[in-house]
């Protein structure tokens, strides 16, 4: 391919010149060219999930569908060139606050925060949620993000680094299930990313396109085809662009009849939605770089086939490889929370429940030792329907529905929960609800709603986990998991063709998770628990906001909505406009 002018421009205070493709963005000079890593790629060229943010002359721009060619003469500046006592600010408060957990959106975050700081803004928090309009997150639910930007504008001293965190990456290990740092190189992107520390000069394989005319290789079920950079590979593979579709989503399952004074409940397809795409790297011989480098993506990424693909390649070409899915990739081949849908009535002391899937029943017929003095009796079969790959490893899956679908049984059989709880350390957690986890940790939950408009007005969380180890930790993954539930029952779906099993929404912003203005104050208590740490708080605070704000919006809107994502209720189009 001819290149272009030769594009100068000053980067960190250091002037550089490059020779660019023609199109070829600034996201692709700082990753690919000059080495800048802390410059994610989340979604290229979506310009949606705001983690390749930048400054360009001081005004913060997102780099993926900024033009290389538009920065000739220009400043940029990225999360490494800050001014450093600002930069020091905002990492301290977001370490302290418990404002990013995998990282990989941070840097950009940080970056528009330097900027809403430089405004002298960073204390409106109406200013605050403008600037993160043009960034997602999905692990933290917004609240610690905003009080962390909060905290850096006035000045509050921030004790972050001053914490065991040992203790607190220990804790963070058992909710998401797997190793995950903790400290001041997280919210600057340098929690060791798959493509961060790729080999320099890796040949670079992404996935084929159906109208590709490019020689593909086939690895991991997957046809790659593999190019010397990054730009030519897609541009060879024919790269599948994101768009959103008009079409609604449907839960693919009927709804099953529904008993006298029961309950029932059907969902759609969820997308995990973790900002970093699947990513790997291998040598000849070596093994393969994780996709999870710092986190779990809430258990979508547990079977990604990079990592096989990777070594697969490099033997195969006898040189390193690099293995990259765009966003596009994710949300086609990813795998989703499945569908279902199911019927449950209260029945003297037993939940009788009658439910279908898409894909293995195993986690939605798993024991659970729920912290009620009722037995949970379930008939669930399987179904096949067009669509694609389903999981059970997604946050809570199976046991989370069940728990669902038990409170709601509760609430229409109209019983007192604390009569039912079985301890009193289940009665410690009960508010509207209190769910039991695998593993030991209970939550309970109350999500309120404004009755006039049926906004989201509060979610106040109690949970005991043991040891907390590090509450910091342990509130930011309750309270990012008190968001995804809330856009679960409220906003989160995916559109599939019901023919052909083909996701249609393939953009970042489609999936419907509730942006930063949109979430309501999220209150984590967190409960005297003496004993060993209990994994997984905060997949019992998914479960039981869930199913308190399926009985919130029921009492806001006078009638149980049937489907996820309940778009009937005035909350969700609020949520959706």
């Amino acid at each position: 391919m001819a290149k272009s002018d030769r594009v100068a421009f000053t980067c960190n205070d250091q002037p550089v010149a490059v020779e660019v493709e023609p199109g070829e963005s600034l996201l692709s000079v700082l990753r690919e060219r000059l080495g800048l890593v802390s410059v994610k790629d989340g979604c290229a060229p979506q310009g949606q999930c705001g983690c390749c943010t930048v400054l360009i002359d001081g005004a913060p721009r997102v780099a993926c569908v900024t033009a290389a060619s538009r920065v000739e003469g220009r400043v940029v500046t990225t999360v490494d060139g800050l001014e450093a006592d600002v930069r020091d600010r905002l990492v301290d408060a977001f370490v302290a606050t418990g404002a990013s957990q995998c990282g990989f959106c941070t840097p950009g975050i940080v970056v528009r925060a330097s900027a809403v700081l430089g405004s002298g803004k960073g204390a409106d928090r109406g200013a605050v949620d403008r600037a993160l309009a043009a960034h997602l997150c999905r692990c933290t639910g917004w609240c610690t993000v905003q009080d962390a930007i909060t905290a850096a504008a006035v000045g509050m001293p921030m004790t972050g680094r001053a914490r065991n965190l040992d203790a607190a990456a220990r804790r963070a290990e058992l909710e998401g299930g797997t190793p995950q740092q903790v400290g001041a190189e997280v919210p600057l992107g340098a929690a060791g990313f798959a493509d961060d520390d790729a080999p320099t000069g890796a040949r670079v394989a992404v996935t084929a396109s159906s109208d590709t005319h490019a020689e593909t290789i086939e690895a991991g079920g997957i046809a790659w085809v593999v190019g010397a950079s990054l730009l030519e590979a897609r541009e060879r593979a024919g790269k599948v662009q994101g768009r959103r579709t008009t079409i609604d989503e449907h839960p693919p399952i009927p709804l099953p009849p529904c008993p006298a004074g029961g309950v029932r409940l059907a969902t759609s397809w969820v997308e995990s939605a973790y900002l970093e795409p699947d990513a790997s790297w291998c040598v000849p011989g070596g093994e393969p770089a994780s996709p999870l480098a710092n986190g779990g993506a809430f258990g979508g990424k547990v079977a990604s086939p990079v990592s096989i693909a990777a070594r697969a390649l490099a033997d195969r070409l006898g040189e390193p490889v690099r293995v990259l899915w765009s966003r596009e990739d994710v949300a086609r081949l990813g795998p989703k929370r499945p569908p279902m849908a199911a019927s449950a009535v209260l029945d003297g002391a037993t939940v009788r429940m009658v439910g279908a899937v898409a894909g293995e029943v195993a986690s939605f017929t798993a024991p659970v030792d729920w912290p009620y003095r009722v037995y949970e009796q379930g008939e669930w079969s399987e179904v096949a329907v067009p669509g694609p790959p389903v999981s059970t490893a997604p946050r809570a899956t199976g046991w989370a529905e069940r728990a669902l679908l038990l409170e709601g049984a509760l609430t229409e059989g109209g019983v007192s929960r604390l009569e039912l709880v079985s301890d009193d350390r289940a009665a410690a957690v009960l508010l509207d609800t209190c769910v039991g986890a695998p593993g030991g940790a209970l939550a309970g939950a109350r999500v309120r709603v404004d009755p006039a408009t049926g906004a989201l007005q509060r979610v106040d969380v109690r949970v005991a986990a043991g040891d907390p180890l590090d509450e910091v930790v342990l509130r930011s993954y309750c309270i990012g998991a008190a968001h995804m539930a809330l856009g679960w029952v409220l906003s989160e779906g995916l559109a599939v063709d019901p023919e052909t099993g083909e996701v249609l929404d393939l953009t970042i912003r489609s999936f419907g998770v509730i942006r930063a203005k949109d979430t309501p104050p999220i209150e984590i208590t967190i409960v005297d628990d003496p004993g060993e740490p209990k994994p997984r708080g905060s997949d019992a605070v998914f479960a039981a906001v869930a199913a308190a704000a399926w009985n919130a919006v029921t009492a806001a809107d006078g009638a149980r909505p049937e489907q996820f994502p309940a778009r009937a209720t005035r909350a969700a189009r609020r949520l959706r406009a």
